[in-house]
């Protein structure tokens, strides 16, 4: 299995943000070992969802739990830029239309535990890729052999990628930049995950700064969240 590397020098690696990722990955945890595939989702670009993605599953392979990482956002992704590779890579677009074989596509990462499927060469049809049966194969034989999967999709509010994927997961999360997003919004895209037939786990709150909650401080990247299961638990 071919590896790629983390780049030292992005904000996912920073260690001031590792306890506000540790706690969410608790959160996940506090949802059942039945919530395993897990996606994740904004209601527009450049929010956060791909750095909470990576850095949430950092979090969860740091703990010694085997998790994947897979990059579903074929049509824009950020992910990429999360990962430095020496040559040109094959990702979920060339799995999904059967160029490549789904072991062709996987990566170890340097950190333990942790394995990658970037997104690939941008396809002409990304919506109907999703729809593909192989997605569906790749997720049930992930469920048997990895401990968590997070899967980062494009925004809901802009595509029906999100809405597409989410349901053959065990859950969606909806992740929103805080003083940026409307409620309606969030209520628009809550209501097309459910639509859809997706579990909707909760909502993080993204990019908040701290003095408004009472803690003091800036939180930087990740600053709070609701989780279904967090709640469960009080």
């Amino acid at each position: 299995m071919a590896q790629i590397n983390l780049l030292t020098n992005q904000k996912i690696v920073d260690p001031k943000n590792e306890e506000y990722y540790n706690a969410l990955r608790t959160n996940i945890q506090f949802l059942g070992k039945d919530k395993k595939v897990i996606a994740i989702t904004s209601t527009s670009e450049n929010e956060g969802k791909s750095t909470v993605s990576t850095n949430l599953a950092i979090s969860l392979a740091k703990l010694g739990l085997k998790t994947m990482l897979v990059d579903a956002d074929t049509r824009k992704s950020v992910m990429a830029g999360r990962f430095k590779f020496k040559h040109k890579i094959s990702g979920l677009s060339n799995y999904l239309s059967g160029v490549s074989p789904i072991e062709d596509v996987i990566y170890e990462t340097d950190v333990e535990h942790l394995n990658v499927i970037p997104a690939g060469q941008v396809p002409p049809n990304p919506t109907g890729l999703l729809q593909n049966k192989n997605f569906n194969i790749m997720i049930e034989v992930f469920r048997e052999y990895y401990d968590y999967v997070i899967i980062d999709t494009p925004p809901v509010g802009q595509v029906i990628d999100a809405a597409i994927v989410a349901p053959k997961t065990d859950g969606v999360i909806l992740l929103v930049e805080a003083n940026r997003v409307k409620k309606k919004s969030i209520e628009k895209a809550k209501e097309q995950l459910e639509k859809g037939g997706a579990e909707f786990l909760g909502v993080i709150l993204n990019k908040v700064n701290s003095n408004e909650l009472g803690y003091g401080g800036y939180y930087g990247h990740y600053g709070s969240y609701g989780i279904k299961g967090n709640k469960d638990k009080k």
